[in-house]
């Protein structure tokens, strides 16, 4: 009884400290399980284990910013790409230095850059829509990036034509909708893996089983997700539908719309511009960032032009500034995508190599909460009936392992896996099931979630 109680106000004691701290000091995927980075190599479907520790390794905080260590490295397996890219996702080894007191600029809006613009809460960077990759009106080529002639003024040089990442380069995504640059692993987009969209763009998760940080579900608020440089919170795909958290739960919807064009000679704001590449099967409007207007929406669902709102969310019931991952309503991202292409509040973040004043360093609570719990959100399993696989996708972020057994009529335990923090689904191979009826059990104790699955071949 006296280990109990202690146990019992030690929880309290980090309950009462946590409920002082801001989500962005205590919401992170911490690695409390040991989990390493993994990544598939083409023709091999068994994942290759890295000596690299995935999600975020540890927080610490002072009066006006947080540091946040990690690798780089998410829990949810990484590669291939469909256009051959050999490249791995590699320790980064960064501490990301983020405002705890995020500010609205008032001044003129910083525009994004390329590179690194936010970070999610496993420690994985976010990128804005571009790839590097501009239109030279003199050559009437591409310029810029890989394989391509440098750009008029050299790399980093404004061009009237800036090509967007997220459909010019999908076919170098892996499942999760991620690439690395020179090492660095990132999302430019809503990070749940393409096999989840309701219209599936790419084959590339039909490869190796494979996921992304969390699935949408359009029932829920979507989770938080990370926080982009100005410090201001980035939340999925869904949302309260009213600012004010009412209404139920609605799609987020980007304010930016393909413009009527026919020729790229002007600019969104209806200025004369150098030419741009043929609007064609190549060059399909889209292509380019410029291809895009803001239109204005009086619907509280609608972003502004940095591509967020003022409202309220579970992890901020007095209100806030947040960005959403925008999706269209098949689920497929929609321009800008998480952040951009201004942002909201002063842009201060940065990655430092050390930390050069007084920190206290969080210590994530862990006292009374069941490592194998069931998470608070829905679960998906598909197809069923199964003739091969099954799908077992956790709604939501998961941030302990959790347990994932089939039973089959007997009772029998016929197979037994976990689904490992940061990562959200089980691939269930059935080939060697007999048919029948059988059930998955998702955790342990009083709030398992059963569900049951017929096997037919």
């Amino acid at each position: 009884m006296k280990r109990t109680l202690l146990s019992f106000f030690s929880a309290v004691t980090l309950l009462s400290a946590s409920a002082q701290l801001g989500p962005n000091v205590t919401d992170w995927l911490f690695n409390t399980t040991g989990i390493m980075g993994r990544h598939y190599v083409s023709g091999n479907s068994t994942p290759i284990q890295d000596a690299v520790l995935a999600n975020v390794q540890q927080v610490q905080y002072s009066t006006d910013w947080v540091y946040m260590r990690t690798h780089g490295i998410p829990a949810y397996i990484t590669r291939p790409f469909l256009d051959g890219n050999p490249s791995l996702a590699t320790d980064q080894n960064a501490i990301f230095k983020i405002p705890r007191n995020p500010v609205q600029n008032t001044g003129t809006a910083t525009a994004t850059t390329p590179g690194n613009i936010g970070v999610f809460i496993d420690g994985v960077a976010l990128f804005d829509y571009r790839d590097g990759v501009a239109w030279n009106a003199t050559t009437n080529a591409l310029c810029g990036g890989p394989g391509n002639p440098v750009c008029p003024g050299g790399p980093g040089a404004t061009q009237a034509w800036s090509r967007d990442a997220v459909p010019a380069e999908r076919a170098g995504f892996d499942c999760s909708k991620a690439h690395p640059a020179m090492g660095n692993y990132h999302h430019h987009q809503n990070p749940s893996a393409f096999n989840l969209d309701l219209v599936v763009i790419s084959n590339i998760c039909d490869l190796y089983a494979a996921d992304g940080l969390y699935a949408i579900d359009a029932a829920q608020h979507s989770p938080l997700l990370g926080f982009a440089y100005d410090g201001f919170p980035i939340y999925g795909a869904y949302g309260y539908a009213n600012t004010d958290g009412t209404g139920g739960v609605a799609r987020m919807q980007s304010s930016y719309q393909l413009r009527s064009i026919t020729v790229r000679n002007t600019s969104p704001t209806g200025q004369s511009v150098t030419n741009g590449a043929p609007i064609n099967t190549s060059y399909p409007l889209g292509y380019f960032r410029e291809d895009y207007e803001y239109i204005p929406h009086p619907e509280p669902f609608y972003m502004d032009v940095h591509n967020g709102r003022f409202c309220v969310t579970p992890e901020y019931p007095n209100g806030t500034y947040a960005y959403f991952c925008t999706v269209d309503a098949n689920w497929n991202s929609a321009y800008p995508y998480v952040v951009g292409p201004t942002f909201y509040g002063v842009r201060t973040a940065s990655i430092v190599t050390s930390i050069t004043e007084s920190v206290t360093t969080y210590e994530p609570l862990t006292v009374g909460v069941a490592e194998s719990a069931a998470p608070a959100f829905g679960v998906n399993v598909f197809p069923n009936p199964a003739s091969d696989l099954i799908a077992i996708q956790i709604n939501g972020i998961v941030r302990e392992d959790v347990d994932m057994s089939l039973f089959d009529a007997t009772g029998k335990e016929v197979r037994h896996a976990i689904i490992a923090q940061g990562s959200t689904i089980w691939h269930l191979d059935t080939r060697t099931l007999y048919d029948g009826t059988y059930v998955v059990r998702i955790g342990t104790g009083p709030d398992a979630v059963s569900k049951v699955v017929q096997v037919i071949h």
